[in-house]
């Protein structure tokens, strides 16, 4: 997909607003005690079909300022070995209520940083996984993200050992007044230093994690540092456009926002990385994933199968994703399902035999129709209108009329272009797919004029 329009920052500019990122619909702001522990079982134990497994390591050493996840600041080993025993309790209980038989086709561990384990607790939890879920598919995607400043040899060794495939690199940013800022000094040498480690091993794919917006950013600093990523030469790069959540997010609360670059120095980095990364092979997939054009998720978008969950964009779609380990959340075809943030809730609920479940959704009818639209949008950057109806049996033109009627100021401006058969959004519009999306959400008449809700979408 080239990007060969300018865009008119200007024009783009008032788009920017507080809108979701949709890794899930209903967004997790729906999630609530009303969708109960014992429909949660009911749908684990009733569930067919493959299954993602998600593990949350939500430990670090110390904050980086710009993280928008759940984690725990500590330096306490015992702590670290403790939720070990308790993640162990809870995958036991997780199997009273699942068919342990069923096909393991993903497995991600996040964070946190899951590499502040050392490689043994590491080994120590993938066993205990994989005695009681021992199905796991010879085409099975292993993944974990890692800290590059926390990353030794005897970890890789046990990644190997376990079938890793693929690996994440967090990088951020590679301009050292950047790092400052953020908290996060991460030299690139160390950097590369872990991606040859993770190459000396044949790690099918390595990722690098790059962020645009952070404080004191500029066009001719991100040049830089997506040079300096290019030179690491990954099959993909994630470039996310960061969520300043301050009223979230307390490390937020540091940062002088008249430093925070503006939606216009934004759009600049985002157009330069869209062009310099495609005119040195890479694909630009979903959002904000850049791939080489063998990479499968190139080859999924090509043939309108990607998929976008909450571990990103991926070519495994229609598994079952099960969350175990606190926060975590799970994601069936009719529900989603969140664990406890709360540590002592967490643990609480496991010595008493129970999974550490706290709030979800169960998706109607009109969420699953209205999630397959905005997923299909977020992924494939279009829509298939004729499926839509043949498979909901719905009439498209009917069901959407007001997002319809919302997406005429889009087309307006060449952003999409709109048939019977189909939504297909031009290579500019895709820059605001967060955009083009939310009129198809329901629920988002009810956040209106509220600034606390998401991130800005530019």
């Amino acid at each position: 997909m080239k990007h060969n329009t300018k865009i008119d920052l200007e024009k783009f500019s008032k788009y920017s607003k507080p809108g979701p990122r949709y890794t899930s619909y209903p967004t997790a702001l729906e999630f609530s005690d009303k969708f109960s522990y014992d429909k949660y079982i009911s749908y684990l134990q009733n569930g067919k079909g493959p299954l993602s497994i998600y593990i949350h390591l939500p430990f670090c050493r110390s904050a980086c300022y710009f993280c928008g996840c759940n984690v725990v600041f500590t330096s306490k080993e015992e702590k670290l070995s403790r939720y070990i025993e308790y993640l162990k309790k809870e995958i036991d209980i997780l199997a009273e209520h699942i068919d342990t038989n069923r096909e393991v086709i993903q497995f991600h561990f996040g964070g946190g940083t899951p590499t502040y384990y050392k490689a043994f607790e590491l080994d120590e939890i993938m066993k205990h996984l994989k005695k009681r879920f021992t199905n796991w598919s010879s085409e099975a995607e292993v993944s974990v993200e890692i800290d590059p400043r926390f990353f030794n040899r005897d970890q890789m060794i046990v990644f190997a050992k376990h079938g890793f495939n693929r690996i994440s690199f967090g990088v951020q940013d590679f301009d050292p007044a950047v790092q400052k800022e953020i908290h996060r000094v991460q030299p690139y040498d160390i950097t590369k230093q872990a991606v040859d480690l993770a190459r000396e091993f044949d790690i099918e794919s390595i990722n690098t994690d790059l962020i645009y917006g952070l404080p004191y950013q500029s066009l001719d600093s991100f040049k830089n540092t997506l040079q300096l990523a290019r030179s690491l030469d990954p099959d993909r790069l994630a470039v996310f456009n960061y969520a300043h959540v301050p009223w979230l997010k307390k490390t937020m609360r540091k940062f002088d926002e008249t430093t925070i670059p503006s939606p216009e120095v934004k759009l600049n980095i985002l157009q330069y990385t869209i062009d310099y990364l495609t005119s040195e092979g890479y694909e630009m997939i979903g959002m904000d994933h850049f791939a080489k054009p063998e990479d499968e998720l190139f080859g999924a978008i090509s043939k309108g199968e990607l998929h976008r969950n909450f571990q990103g964009y991926t070519t495994k779609g229609g598994a079952n994703l099960i969350g175990i380990g606190l926060t975590s959340i799970g994601e069936g075809k009719r529900y989603y399902a969140q664990n406890t943030k709360d540590m002592h809730i967490y643990e609480k609920a496991i010595e008493s035999g129970k999974l550490p479940f706290e709030r979800g959704i169960e998706l109607s009818d009109d969420d699953i129709i209205r999630k397959s639209v905005i997923m299909e949008l977020m992924a494939n950057f279009a829509v298939d209108i004729k499926r839509v109806e043949e498979e909901f049996d719905i009439n498209f033109a009917e069901y959407f009329s007001d997002a319809l009627k919302a997406l005429e100021e889009f087309e307006d401006v060449n952003l999409l272009k709109i048939t019977k058969e189909s939504i297909k959004v031009e290579p500019t519009g895709t820059l605001l797919i967060r955009n083009i999306a939310m009129p198809f959400d329901a629920y988002m008449n009810k956040y209106a004029g509220s600034k606390k809700s998401f991130s800005k979408t530019v």
